[in-house]
């Protein structure tokens, strides 16, 4: 009787004070609700770009020449995935004979030929134009090794890889995406590959025969297309022939792509011990390699703490529509002295 007798008092008064009553539930709606939907989207990010990191390979290693901490930054602060912070000390870019080389590679393949499946090394040669007569198509020259295609799973439509040959000694052959065969010979997947193309790169002009063409993603060409414009697709060429455009010799950065019952976590920390072996010479640069898995972990620590510091931001909301709620109960009560000092004199219970 008591409860019902409460709940009949608490409707009589939301009914007697309507907008009152609305404004404080609407500050307690607001409150849940973006709790709600920020926890919502920060674990749908986490979980996308989680997923999309794997994708790449859980196993992989990413291999990376980096500058040697000296002396005075060796105090400096660092978070438990190794990343040191505060450095003031300007980066100093590698010279030829700092890189890693072929040599180096080649010795680092035969000593763990029982781990290493493949090794993904791509170079930026620059940003370019495919020109036929009144017909273009921007692009983006890269050099990939072989084993960058299987690390990036890129997928022939028509055509083939380049050859042995062409990865060894370098020749002027591309890969070109299926949206250049569409601005450049309206489709004809056919008349595009053995066709030999111009390509005017950082001012200056090459002819590529087209080897073949690989499958674009479509729905992320069209979302960049949307967001920032006309975006270049990928002009794959031989990394040895990149490199002969660039006039280099090595390489900063490459992904070992391990056999499925390495541990990437250990060879990881094998890797870099190996390299660094061979730089114990050189004062400048060192070698740091990390696993895939490491990579992800530290993108999802990251991606926590990030959602829950918005979410406390959040959660003000709510401390809001607590008070609001907290006020509406004292003025409710203040309003109803006389009310309720009667109904004591006449024998009601607190």
């Amino acid at each position: 009787m008591i409860v019902y007798e409460n709940i009949r008092l608490a409707l009589f008064s939301l009914k007697a004070n309507k907008m009152r009553s609305l404004l404080t539930m609407l500050g307690i709606i607001i409150g849940i609700a973006s709790v709600i939907a920020i926890m919502t989207l920060g674990d749908s990010v986490t979980v996308t770009v989680t997923e999309s990191m794997s994708s790449i390979g859980a196993n992989n290693v990413t291999v990376s020449l980096q500058q040697k901490t000296s002396e005075e930054d060796a105090g400096e602060e660092e978070n438990s995935s190794g990343i040191e912070f505060g450095k003031d000390e300007e980066e100093q870019q590698p010279e030829q004979s700092d890189l890693i080389t072929v040599d180096m590679l080649q010795q680092f393949c035969d000593t763990y030929s029982d781990s290493v499946e493949a090794i993904s090394i791509s170079e930026s040669v620059g940003s370019g134009e495919i020109e036929e007569g009144e017909l273009t198509s921007d692009i983006s020259v890269m050099g990939a090794s072989l084993g960058y295609f299987a690390a990036n799973n890129i997928t022939m439509v028509e055509g083939n890889y380049f050859s042995d040959r062409e990865f060894d000694r370098g020749g002027m052959v591309a890969l070109v995406a299926s949206q250049v065969v569409d601005d450049i010979f309206g489709g004809d997947m056919d008349a595009a590959v053995g066709s030999t193309i111009q390509v005017a790169v950082n001012d200056k002009y090459y002819n590529f025969v087209i080897s073949g063409v690989y499958e674009q993603d479509n729905d992320m060409y069209s979302s960049y297309s949307f967001m920032w414009g006309n975006q270049p697709s990928t002009f794959y060429i031989p990394l040895r022939t990149a490199q002969d455009l660039n006039h280099s010799s090595g390489f900063s950065q490459f992904t070992v792509l391990t056999r499925g019952e390495v541990n990437a976590d250990d060879f990881a920390v094998e890797t870099e011990r190996f390299f660094n072996n061979l730089y114990r010479n050189n004062r400048e640069f060192e070698v740091s390699a990390m696993s895939m898995s490491s990579i992800v972990s530290m993108m999802e620590d990251i991606m926590g703490t990030i959602t829950t510091a918005i979410a406390f931001i959040a959660g003000i909301a709510l401390v809001v529509g607590g008070i609001g709620v907290m006020t509406i109960m004292l003025v409710s009560i203040t309003e109803r002295t006389r009310e309720i000092g009667t109904r004591k004199a006449l024998g009601a219970p607190n």
